[in-house]
């Protein structure tokens, strides 16, 4: 009997995607002893276990003091992902690490910067939107740090409602779909939270978004309509689709675009594939690697590219409930 995605997916061979399964598409409570089961097994066995393998006995990920370089194998990217997998602050390890991060990245404007204390520092957009995204998910929610952030972000969005992660003006000049990290943090943080003043923000941002209709700004850009994972700090329509509708935009007629993408590249069997794996080889990023052999970042997947993916078909599976389909 072929399985239905749902169920590869409710597979016991990675307790991260079961955990999350159980919660996003068949809604079953904390308390449930499936869900429980799963959340257990996350650090034992699978894909987050292995990342918890190469830990330090600092709590950081490489070598060195930075947290960010390597791309994308130091502390910073190995945490992002972490939080995808359904880890909490409750793991000690989890705890350790990232109590380290805001220390380290924590810029005095309330944002977080890319490199460690030292220096005039100021808050960096898609890393601020990252790490708070990350805390968030990881029960950080009331942490001065992750609350700061939040403020951080209204005060740094454009008049028109984008941010820009290469031009941070008071208010900014420059805005783009590619500095889509703000959003994504205010998807995972709680709403009774939100000021009146994020909740404005967040209504302009999306319209910034759905304006758009998640893809159209400047020379079609081609990785936007791959799908990958990790993420990092990377924009593709999935991305898009993922942060709007779990905003609760799902009904706007301006997503039919991406939606219909969503659909079209669906599998026969109901699944995703992984289609690249970031730096996309045709972004800025890929191309200079290829140039610059010895300065390289260094590619991370948990997946094979070209076969079905279990992060992929999760959101995408959890784009599609929230749609209603």
């Amino acid at each position: 009997m072929v399985k239905s995605a749902t169920d590869w997916l409710l597979e016991d061979s990675q307790p991260s995607i079961r955990y999350l399964a159980l919660k996003q598409l068949l809604e079953r409570p904390s308390g449930d002893s499936e869900v429980k089961g799963a959340g257990k097994a996350i650090s034992e066995t699978g894909w987050a276990r292995n990342i918890l393998s190469q830990q330090t006995a600092e709590g950081q990920w490489g070598s060195g003091r930075s947290l960010y370089r390597p791309k994308y194998v130091s502390t910073n990217w190995m945490l992002l992902m972490l939080s995808d997998l359904g880890l909490t602050k409750e793991d000690p390890a989890i705890d350790k690490a990232c109590r380290n991060w805001m220390d380290l990245f924590g810029a005095e404007d309330g944002g977080f910067a890319i490199s460690a204390k030292g220096g005039a520092r100021r808050g960096h957009l898609c890393t601020t939107g990252n790490t708070a995204r990350a805390l968030v998910k990881f029960g950080y929610e009331d942490h001065p740090r992750v609350r700061k952030a939040f403020d951080w972000f209204v005060k740094s969005q454009a008049e028109k409602g984008g941010w820009s992660c290469f031009d941070i003006g008071s208010p900014p000049k420059g805005r783009n779909l590619d500095s889509w990290e703000p959003l994504s943090a205010f998807a995972v943080y709680p709403r009774q939270k939100w000021s009146c003043s994020m909740k404005s923000a967040v209504e302009k941002g999306a319209e910034f978004f759905l304006e758009r209709e998640l893809h159209i700004q400047g020379q079609k850009y081609e990785p936007w309509y791959r799908f990958h994972y990790p993420v990092h700090y990377y924009y593709d329509i999935l991305v898009g689709l993922d942060f709007i509708t779990a905003l609760g935009y799902t009904d706007d007629k301006r997503l039919e675009f991406a939606l219909s993408l969503l659909k079209k590249k669906r599998r026969k069997d109901g699944r995703w594939n992984l289609d690249s794996v970031n730096p996309d080889p045709e972004s800025p990023q890929g191309r200079w690697d290829r140039a610059h052999p010895e300065q390289a970042s260094i590619p991370f997947s948990l997946e094979e590219v070209g076969k079905p993916s279990k992060m992929i078909t999760l959101t995408a599976l959890s784009v599609l409930k929230r749609m209603g389909e």
